[in-house]
């Protein structure tokens, strides 16, 4: 799922954003092999790609990376015309907008309390507003979708369905300001140079600051968000290891956020989306551990989910 809905997905985001005037950037990824060792895992990552239908793929030297990228070193890289980068919260209102005028109702300061099946319908128990003043209300419904994020798993055990404990792992999710900056302007202008061993990226966001994430603690169970200033950042040292010129760097503040995880971070593979109608409650249709490419992947798994909300409503 996660191949399949990653490469429509990449095409319908693009297509939504320029509809919509949602700021965006088609410029392209190096993932990198900092050195020989990682050289092997590139090729492998380039032959999934061709596989899972990613276009455009190509392997590079380092010479090729210098005359692309004047400040990140490595051994090899594959670049990845098809990557682009986009404001996500921008993105996320606009679906909102185009939702609200197809007819969509949105209840805000809402917390779903309850969930009962009631026949061929679930009854959603929601306490609306802020606690001094909440108000209980109950709406009844053909279909629930479950695209709760991390709390899916909760959400789930309201209708009796254990679908196991999350690992909330923390994560970078964005900067307010530029962690590298060479010479006042923009030391990478592809959106991200990935390290094969590391896992870690740096990339210019749309507004053209410097970022670095994400780090992947374990956070279990933790609803908490942190912060720290960018001297703290675990992996800020491989950032500077793999682009070169960064002077001019000025401070800045990294904001953390938890994001849903299946696995811990040790596991090897791959875990995909789990995207399936209840077991026991067919009215109701789960999304579980939809953690990146979650954004990039949305609009085709919400074309994907709207077909078995169709199964359900016939």
């Amino acid at each position: 799922m996660k191949a399949r809905f990653c490469v429509e997905g990449n095409r319908l985001t693009y297509d939504f954003c320029a509809k919509h005037n949602v700021p965006f950037r088609h410029c392209g990824k190096l993932v990198v092999a900092a050195d020989s060792r990682e050289v092997e895992e590139l090729a492998a990552l380039n032959k999934r790609g061709e596989e899972n239908g990613v276009e455009g793929l190509r392997l590079i030297d380092a010479a090729e990376i210098r005359k692309r990228e004047p400040h990140i070193r490595g051994t090899a890289a594959l670049v990845v015309p098809s990557t682009g980068i986009v404001s996500a919260e921008e993105l996320v209102h606009a679906y909102a907008r185009v939702a609200g005028n197809q007819g969509a109702n949105m209840v805000t300061r809402a917390e779903v309390v309850s969930l009962t099946p009631s026949g061929q319908t679930v009854r959603v128990g929601l306490r609306i507003g802020d606690e001094e003043d909440a108000q209980d209300e109950t709406i009844e419904a053909r279909c629930v979708i479950n695209a709760a994020g991390l709390y899916a798993d909760e959400v789930a055990a309201m209708l009796g369905i254990a679908l196991g404990r999350f690992i909330r792992c923390a994560g970078v999710l964005r900067s307010a300001g530029a962690a590298f900056v060479a010479d006042q302007q923009s030391c990478v202008s592809a959106a991200a140079q990935r390290w094969v061993e590391s896992r870690r990226a740096l990339y210019e966001d749309v507004v053209g600051d410097i970022s670095a994430g994400a780090d992947g603690d374990v956070r279990r169970g933790e609803r908490q968000l942190r912060e720290e200033p960018v001297a703290d950042c675990g992996f800020r040292a491989q950032c500077e290891n793999a682009a070169a010129g960064n002077r001019g760097e000025r401070p800045a503040t990294w904001y953390s956020g938890l994001r849903p995880k299946l696995v811990p971070p040790e596991h090897k593979g791959i875990v995909d989306f789990v995207i399936t109608r209840d077991p026991e409650v067919p009215q109701a249709i789960h999304l579980v551990g939809m953690e990146s490419p979650g954004l990039t992947a949305a609009p085709a798994v919400a074309e994907y989910v709207a077909k078995l909300v169709k199964d359900v409503l016939a």
